[in-house]
């Protein structure tokens, strides 16, 4: 079986090298998700295992999580019980709230969405200065229903419900397209995958223009579950639980 699934892993790199020079990551297995920001990575597996990579060693961090995230915000995750979780100082220090998705990529800010898929955000100063229980650390609740967001330096992207200019804008604009999840990287540049596990990126994204022009697809030979880009670097875990790293 594993001989099997090394093989038709050399076939998928061949196979979209024609666009993007795709690597197998060898040293970490069944990633659930992964999350790149600041020229840092992080990930969580389907044991929900935390993991932060450094140089390219998976270095294991304590705790269980879901969901974990990196950004300007700091590092940031959430457990199966959808408890919230900020990294300092090596360890885990719960903050108020449950979510089952959140994302650090924002102007040092972060953004989340509960069960029920509403959205809230965190601002600037209480996200930063956040360092344990005593600290300040109110939600502001969005409109809309979403399914999963993430945000970057010219605002906030969301399945389901479109594109939000900042973390305090209450308009938010539609935009074409239907998304499992999607990534902002912080440089901008915006990645998604869709239900059947295709992954797209969208083109034309300016600070005069956050929106951008329209979709381009990604070919890659698997489907997809998850993917995070950041400095030039697209990461992507496969369905069959594959994780490349991939350059354009």
């Amino acid at each position: 079986m594993r001989a099997t699934a090394a093989v038709l892993l050399v076939l998928c790199l061949l196979a979209v090298g024609h666009a993007w020079d795709c690597q197998p990551v060898v040293d970490i297995k069944n990633l659930m998700q992964i999350d790149a920001g600041l020229g840092q990575v992080v990930a969580t597996n389907t044991s929900q295992i935390p993991y932060y990579l450094v140089g390219n060693e998976w270095i294991r961090l304590p705790g269980s999580l879901k969901h974990i995230t990196v950004g300007p915000a700091g590092i940031w995750g959430v457990n199966k019980a959808d408890s919230i979780y900020k990294y300092v100082a090596g360890n885990w220090v719960q903050a108020a709230g449950n979510l089952k998705q959140l994302d650090a990529g924002g102007d040092q800010f972060v953004v989340g969405v509960n069960i029920n898929d509403t959205p809230y955000c965190r601002t600037r100063s209480a996200t930063v200065g956040y360092k344990g229980p005593d600290s300040p650390f109110p939600w502001t609740g969005l409109p809309g229903a979403v399914k999963y967001n993430s945000c970057g330096p010219f605002g906030c992207w969301h399945v389901r419900s479109g594109k939000e200019d900042t973390c305090q804008n209450n308009r938010w604009s539609q935009i074409d397209g239907k998304l499992s999840m999607i990534e902002v990287a912080t440089d901008g540049s915006v990645f998604g995958v869709n239900s059947a596990g295709q992954v797209s990126t969208r083109d034309g994204i300016t600070a005069s223009k956050p929106e951008g022009t329209g979709w381009s697809n990604v070919p890659m030979c698997m489907q997809m579950k998850h993917v995070t880009y950041d400095l030039g670097r697209l990461w992507v875990v496969s369905k069959s639980g594959f994780t490349m790293v991939c350059t354009h």
